[in-house]
């Protein structure tokens, strides 16, 4: 695969919105004949596309509206129901011509394992270089990577991604918070990879052990796994904590890295080079009009070998293809907002776990937190733990009133007593129905 450049990249950003269509089209339809009829998963679901649509030097599709004509996936339709290993059903080739294996979280279920061939793998990396762009990442950085070596993908695909560009990349898995401290000082990294949850934990680690992190080298922190980079009081929580910028990034492993921060640090790009992005209303379920609350739909075009067409993510945003700058690509303010099953109804109010965490870390004293909803009859409650260097619940209790106009219990724990980790922060805990679990 030949990697896009740095003024490539611009070009791409800056294209019309006319001539964006026609480049995602001619990207759809080299996959669609690039997958069609060897990927069984998709030679079902498209079957109303005949060889010679396929074969149609213009198409199998001829305009881009006609994307809307073809059939969505769903994350359960990936559940294979007779591959013993849990490899999702949308595979291309057979398995010996892949590479590269990951998994899902499997905080919503049972955990996905998805491919990807050595061209996908390239693909990956390459789509990453957006997001290195807005970090002002060069050749010779050093960047450190503060996650485990397990099968999430985000780990591997930033550390591959770095490499690529020509950053000395140092893994910090298998390792305490406080060594990884430790080599981040030695080493002298500028960059450091990690959650947002985990970016905050080793700020309280440093602070523990008399170390300031203000005081290391990082002038830029990659964010992703969680909302929190796009979410104003985290993101400037963490900003001043380490007097370094926050990029956020938003990906997913069954889809691919589609989101990338922008300068201000208050929402995401689509990477709509790779990804044709739609929204449909969380109201009416049609096209959601700028800035309405939709849900996220994602076609990725350069992942032949692990491919998803209309893929409903789950994810809430507000799309805005008005926005000011010279990248054109749709822009999605405050990120990732919540997920489509984590809204909550309070006593007829829409309520987001991103909007309690916003007001949560307005308090410089709160160290922690957990948020548990709970059914009540026909309507949602939500109590949330904090640790709480005052020990006030009192006034976040009032905050919440005020800001959510829900009365919201609040009670504080010990300090050290609620969940550190350095993936997934597990802060809302989903008691509405059993098969949803920590989130």
């Amino acid at each position: 695969m030949i990697f896009t450049t740095h003024q490539q990249r611009r070009e791409l950003e800056s294209l019309a919105a006319k001539q964006l269509a026609a480049h995602q089209l001619s990207k759809l339809n080299r996959l669609l004949k690039a997958i069609l009829p060897q990927n069984r998963f998709y030679a079902d679901k498209l079957a109303h596309l005949s060889a010679a649509d396929l074969q149609d030097p213009d198409g199998p599709l001829r305009s881009h509206d006609q994307l809307a004509e073809l059939p969505f996936t769903f994350k359960e339709e990936l559940i294979s129901q007779t591959d013993s290993h849990h490899l999702t059903a949308n595979l291309t080739f057979p398995s010996q011509q892949y590479t590269r294996y990951h998994q899902t979280s499997g905080t919503r279920g049972r955990p996905l394992a998805v491919l990807d061939t050595a061209e996908d793998w390239a693909w990956w990396v390459d789509c990453w270089q957006f997001v290195l762009d807005v970090a002002e990442l060069e050749q010779g950085d050093t960047v450190f990577l503060a996650f485990s070596f397990g099968p999430f993908i985000g780990f591997w695909s930033a550390f591959d991604a770095a490499a690529a560009r020509g950053c000395l990349v140092v893994p910090g898995g298998g390792m305490s918070t406080l060594a990884r401290l430790d080599l981040m000082r030695t080493t002298d990294a500028v960059a450091l990879f990690c959650t947002p949850s985990y970016a905050l934990h080793l700020a309280e680690v440093a602070a523990e052990n008399q170390i300031d992190v203000a005081e290391l080298d990082v002038r830029v922190l990659v964010l992703a796994g969680e909302p929190g980079g796009s979410i104003p009081a985290v993101r400037e929580r963490i900003e001043s904590i380490w007097q370094a910028r926050v990029v956020d990034h938003a990906g997913a492993t069954e889809v691919g890295p589609w989101g990338y921060g922008n300068a201000a640090g208050d929402g995401l790009f689509v990477n709509e080079h790779e990804f044709i992005a739609e929204f449909l209303s969380v109201e009416t379920g049609t096209a959601a009009s700028e800035g309405e609350l939709s849900e996220l739909v994602l076609t990725n075009l350069g992942r032949v070998g692990s491919p998803v067409i209309r893929y409903r993510t789950g994810d809430l945003v507000r799309p805005s293809w008005q926005h000011a700058g010279d990248n054109r690509f749709v822009f999605l303010p405050g990120g990732v907002l919540s997920r489509s099953d984590d809204m909550m109804v309070i006593r007829g109010v829409n309520v987001f776990p991103s909007s309690v965490e916003q007001i949560l870390r307005s308090f410089p004293e709160l160290i922690e937190y957990r948020m548990t909803v709970r059914r009540q009859g026909e309507m949602d409650q939500i109590v949330v733990e904090i640790e709480d260097r005052l020990s006030q619940p009192d006034r976040v209790a009032t905050e919440l009133r005020l800001r959510l106009g829900l009365k919201v219990e609040v009670q504080a724990v010990p300090l050290g007593s609620l969940p550190r980790v350095e993936g997934k922060g597990k802060r809302f805990v989903d008691e509405r129905c059993p098969t949803n679990g920590n989130h």
